[in-house]
């Protein structure tokens, strides 16, 4: 072992800090470089300028650093080659070492080594975007480093890494020079998180441990990109998780231009302050400075961090694949892994089709349809006669590198296959598959996969098979699987968590005898493979046991034997996600004679095979058949086009529509909008659930886009107009867009004039327009009053002849129909959804045309109250008899220390451990508007439903990852405070001695006489007391794809990606709350499961703004100046309402009491 890798195991090791930084403030100039052309090329500078870069060594090295790094960054082919010196590789490399070889010598003791680490830079090229391909890039790196070995460095840093690509190339490469030098140099590898908090084509940081892993680094880290406080989340999972030492290399800081210059704004001492908590708390071994650090910057690490040791680390490895984006672990919590099935050549006509017609287009859709269905890994086979696989997976690879969500399962029998498509992939990929039959000589399939595997990182499918052919009996098939893993982990260097074995079986409906027993072979060989094989996985291509049955009877026969192997310790099976059956869906009789064929329960004059045979001779496929439409009119065709959403040949069947005579105009209004108006009558007896609405909506706008053309311009407000707004001080707008949609869509023109909106504009634009109606939309309880006082400003100004509707999360039937009729002398309606403000448009359309008389009492008269008054009203308390403090809450309860006092800027958060705290109930219920689907009389469960729409769920996130949609950001602190009477103060520090703010909270004004203020100790006890507030957000850019998606009429998308937002946001809440409570040391008292968290089973309470406990929304910007905000972007002031921007974004007081719950003040 290596002097450094001992080193490392015992102590920190500290890096030195940035080179281009000392180079920039040296006072080189063009000439030193070699010319105006040569300038900026810093690699030059070890042949040019020697002394300058020894210089810089010697600086590091002086206040003691232990580790300097060459000056050869960008120094292989691809950056030499823009200045045309790519043919310099060797003579810069080998100089730079030599150069950092001598002057570290001069400062190394035998008791204090002074370790070279020979850098390796990423380059200017992008090889998952196809910019260079992988062989050239790798060939590239052998030779960078072949030189720095010869120069005589210590370890090679393969650093500043933005594509995963890339990593495989450098290390590859690394490797290669290391065999051709013979020497074994470690290997520190390290990656850039960007400020988003994945690295440049949106890859976490947990898909990129999960990638590098497998190719046994031994150092990985982070450099580069951000200051230490972004880095704080990457290295929190490397803790938990790499399995080997852990760097980190951060900039000083954020940069920014002062007076032309770059410049960083973290001191020294800063630098050293983040190190030492990365050290003690995280366990970090390795520390250093990037850009913008410099001697100083290292010299106070040194003084603060030589010393300490680093925290002990447990770290829990995870087996997975990952896509370029994010990682798909192989044990799944709540299901087995899903591996799509459908683009294989072999087994789908769709994908064979495409892929000899070249409409790769195809192919990519399809992968991303079976994510959409609920694959969580996708199996790509090109192999069909007579192609060239080779060329095939070479094409379809490049695309799905980045176009696939998911990880990529490559399936071949042919190697070099393989190999093309591992080319593309900088996730970890699959290989489908290796086994024994033409033995295990070098240079058989099964000595060239796991070779394969080795270089990528892949991990196995293994098949039972050897050169007898494939294992049918149990002992047969576990003398395989024990040969195949000990070839793998003695010969290979493969670890049991990286071999699928697939235990295989044989059709069940040849009726053959010699085949009956395999189903129960291929279960007992999954139980005994995961009793006799710690640590590895496996897997079934489930539909070869139903191979020659009728499409419905497979279905049920593949879905019964899936459930069994699962309930063996299947942990994944190759399958179309969409034509699996839950159990309960099968009926009874289907599912038990499924069950006596697998497990061969003949008797006398009862085969299982021939009974499932009977049972559905006449039953047809369980996939939805297309009815005969041949006989339908075009106008029913079109019709049902609307319902079903179905948009593709719409304009094929408006133009023969035309063409048969039907004017434009008599398709929208007469056609088109017919089927709206059942579209609206399904919505409302709940047969049609809004996703569905929506995707009619979008049917209609394409519809009607494409018969503009033909029609003459009439500014006639079609069926009428509507003004709709958001009331001032208010941001939401989801429901009044969903009104917008649906009223658009059924022959209305909405002026729809956007959020925050006074009543002064809304008239001004109703009068311009000559609107029918105006639209006021809120979702705060605020908001109600603002409307009160809308209503109130059209009366003063004479215009209660407008009708008005009013919407919102926060009004009631009663209120509007009741209450505010009363302040409001004209017709005001509550619209409760969309479809109700169609109901009232239409009906108002009717009265103004005629077709319907006027009943002057409509939308005038107050409805009378249906809510029961409430039983045992309690009596209010004069303010004056209000007692300071509620009598029953307690003032004795223990006060936890939080872990510091101040704030702190939280961003890298990993997605999927904020997907874990989602409320899928809000999600897929209130958000998304999906509801549990009833078949045959039997409706689903909730955990039915949720499962339905949780590959929806899973669908949705990668493609969020994928875009770069959600960028997590939190800041949070502790504060000193105490209770003043209804007051909570906030001090500026634990000495109490000066205000920092202080919060007013309403009391009740009925026993028990709570207030938020209450939880806390009061003032005049003397005693300290804490609070914590956050604010998190998921950054503008989901509310801005959300605003283009509604822009583009992509209606059913923006209610999803709106949704997503809302409940990340939520979930990002829900998860810093959990953290905060583990810091303040009390998260032992939460609740055992998630559902738990969400009815507050956990000490203490969070509240945000806006409620009736603490309704006051002005208090959102001071807890914004206490936390400084604006940090992560927040801007909330007068201007917004008092709430936050970006939309997706919420606060909150933090409690320890253990009595701090949901209350309504009042």
């Amino acid at each position: 072992m290596s002097t450094f890798l001992e080193a490392i195991h015992e102590r920190v090791v500290i890096f030195d800090g940035g080179m281009g930084t000392c180079i920039q403030t040296s006072g080189v100039t063009a000439d030193d470089f070699g010319g105006p052309d040569l300038e900026g090329c810093n690699e030059l500078l070890v042949v040019t300028r020697p002394d300058v870069i020894a210089d810089v060594h010697a600086r590091y090295l002086e206040v003691g650093c232990d580790v300097i790094e060459t000056d050869t960054f960008g120094a292989f082919a691809i950056p030499l080659g823009e200045y045309d010196i790519a043919d310099r590789v060797h003579e810069l490399n080998v100089a730079a070492a030599r150069l950092a070889r001598g002057v570290a010598n001069d400062f190394s003791t035998p008791d204090r080594p002074r370790w070279v680490a020979g850098s390796i830079g990423p380059g200017t090229r992008f090889p998952s975007l196809g910019q260079i391909r992988y062989a050239e890039l790798r060939d590239h790196y052998e030779a960078q480093t072949r030189a720095l070995i010869e120069g005589g460095v210590d370890l090679l840093i393969i650093e500043t890494m933005f594509d995963l690509l890339t990593v495989k190339a450098a290390m590859n490469g690394a490797r290669r020079a290391m065999r051709a030098e013979g020497k074994e140099l470690p290997l520190q590898v390290q990656v850039t998180m960007e400020l988003t908090g994945r690295m440049l084509p949106g890859t976490e940081i947990a898909a990129a441990l999960a990638a590098i892993d497998p190719l046994h680094p031994d150092v990985i880290g982070i450099n580069c990109a951000t200051g230490p406080v972004e880095m704080g989340e990457h290295l929190r999972h490397l803790a938990a998780h790499a399995r080997m030492p852990i760097s980190c290399i951060p900039n000083a800081g954020l940069p920014s231009v002062v007076d032309g210059h770059m410049h960083y704004d973290l001191s020294p001492e800063g630098l050293a302050e983040h190190h030492e908590r990365f050290v003690t708390e995280l366990g970090v071994n390795i520390i250093g400075g990037c850009c913008g650090t410099t001697p100083e910057h290292l010299a106070a690490v040194v003084d603060r961090c030589k010393d300490l040791t680093p925290a002990p680390r447990t770290p829990m490895h995870e087996p997975g694949a990952t896509s370029i984006y994010s990682l798909v672990p192989f044990e799944q919590d709540t299901s087995f892994m899903i591996i799509g099935e459908r683009t294989n050549a072999n087994g789908s006509k769709k994908f064979r089709e495409a892929l000899l017609d070249a409409d790769l287009d195809t192919c990519v859709q399809m992968a991303k349809d079976q994510v959409r269905e609920g694959a969580h890994v996708l199996d790509v086979c090109v192999d069909y006669v007579g192609r060239d696989g080779t060329n095939d997976m070479d094409e379809i690879a490049k695309l799905l590198a980045t176009q696939s969500s998911v990880p990529l399962v490559l399936d071949s029998t042919e190697p070099e296959v393989m190999e093309a498509g591992l080319a593309w992939l900088g996730g970890r990929a699959i290989l489908n598959s290796a086994n024994l039959e033409d033995g295990e000589a070098e240079g058989s399939r099964l000595d060239r996969v796991m070779k394969l595997a080795a270089e990528y990182g892949a991990a196995i499918v293994c098949l039972l098979i050897d050169e007898e052919g494939q294992a049918r009996d149990i002992e047969w098939k576990l003398r395989i699987a024990h040969r195949i893993h000990d070839l793998a982990v003695n010969r290979y260097g493969l670890e049991p968590s990286d071999l699928i074995f697939d235990a295989l079986t044989f059709p069940l409906s040849t009726g053959d005898d010699d085949l009956r027993g395999d189903a129960i072979a291929t279960i007992e060989a999954i139980k005994r493979i995961k009793t006799e094989l710690p640590g590895v996985f496996t897997t079934l291509g489930v539909s070869n046991v139903s191979f020659g049955l009728k499409p419905a009877a497979r279905h049920v026969l593949n879905s019964v034997f899936l459930a069994e192997c699962v309930n063996a310790g299947l942990d994944s099976a190759i399958v179309h996600a969409a034509r699996i059956m839950p159990l309960n869906k099968i009926p009874e009789e289907q599912r038990a004679v499924s069950l006596d064929l697998i497990y061969d329960r003949r008797s006398e004059g009862y085969d299982p095979l021939t009974k499932l045979l009977d049972i559905f001779a006449d039953v047809q496929a369980t996939e939805v058949v297309r009815e005969d439409r041949t006989d339908w009119t075009i106008e029913k065709i079109l019709s049902q086009r609307i319902i079903d959403g179905e948009r593709e040949g719409l304009e094929d069947d408006l133009d023969r529509a035309r063409a048969q005579g039907l004017e434009p105009l008599f398709i929208i209004n007469d056609v088109l909008l017919a089927g709206m108006k059942v579209v609206g009558d399904l919505f409302a007896t709940g047969e049609m659930q809004l996703p569905f609405v929506l995707q009619s909506a979008e049917t209609m706008k394409t519809a009607v886009a494409h018969l503009e053309q033909f029609m003459e311009k009439a500014d006639d407000g079609g069926k009428g107009r509507i003004v709709l707004a958001t009331v001032k001080g208010d941001v939401h707008d989801i429901g009044k867009n969903l009104v917008d949609i649906i009223l658009t869509n059924n022959g209305y023109e909405v002026i729809n004039l956007g959020i925050k909106i006074s009543i002064a504009e809304m008239i001004e634009k109703a009068v311009e327009v000559n609107a029918d109606a105006i639209g006021m939309s809120g979702l705060l309880v605020k908001s109600t009053l603002i409307m009160r006082e809308n209503l109130e400003e059209l009366n003063t100004r004479n215009l209660s002849n407008i009708p008005v509707m009013l919407g919102g999360a926060a009004l009631t039937r009663s209120y509007v129909e009741r209450d505010l009729r009363e302040v409001y002398e004209g017709r005001l309606f509550y619209g409760k959804d969309a479809f109700e403000g169609l109901r009232v448009m239409d009906r108002l359309g009717d009265i103004k045309r005629g077709n319907e008389p006027d009943d002057a009492d409509w939308g005038r008269v107050p409805s009378e109250s249906t809510v029961p008054a409430r039983s045992g009203t309690k009596a209010v308390t004069p303010a004056e008899d209000l007692p300071p403090r509620s009598p029953d809450v307690a003032a004795d309860n223990e006060v936890f220390t939080p872990p510091f006092l101040g704030t702190k800027v939280v961003k890298g958060i990993p997605i999927d451990d904020i997907a874990a705290y989602i409320n899928e109930t809000a999600l897929f219920r209130n958000q998304w508007q999906f509801r549990p689907e009833t078949t045959d009389g039997v409706t689903e469960t909730d955990e039915e439903f949720k499962d339905r729409i949780r590959s929806m769920l899973r669908s949705q996130l990668a493609e969020a990852k994928a875009a770069d949609m959600l960028i997590p950001q939190v800041v949070y602190g502790y504060f000193a405070v105490n209770s003043d009477g209804d007051d909570l103060v906030v001090w500026t520090d634990a000495t109490r001695s000066e205000e920092l703010t202080r919060f007013h909270y309403p009391r009740q004004q009925a026993a028990p006489f709570m207030c938020i203020a209450d939880f806390f100790r009061p003032i005049d006890s003397g005693e300290i007391d804490y609070a914590a507030f956050h604010i998190v957000t998921m950054g503008q850019r989901v509310s801005d794809v959300a605003a283009k998606l509604f822009e583009e009429n992509r209606y059913q998308e923006y209610l999803m990606v709106h949704g997503l937002g809302v409940e990340m946001a939520e979930a990002l809440a829900e998860y810093w709350h959990r953290r905060m409570r583990e810091d303040w040391g009390f998260a032992q008292d939460d609740g055992p499961s998630l559902a738990g968290l969400f009815r507050q089973q956990y000490r203490g309470g969070r509240y945000s703004w806006g409620y009736p406990a603490c309704p006051e929304l002005e208090d959102n910007e001071r807890v914004a100046q206490i936390l400084d905000a604006g940090r992560i972007g927040i801007e909330v002031n007068e201007e917004t309402g008092f709430q936050y921007q970006p939309e997706q974004t919420t606060s909150a007081l933090i409690c320890h009491h253990p009595q701090a719950k949901y209350f309504v003040a009042r």
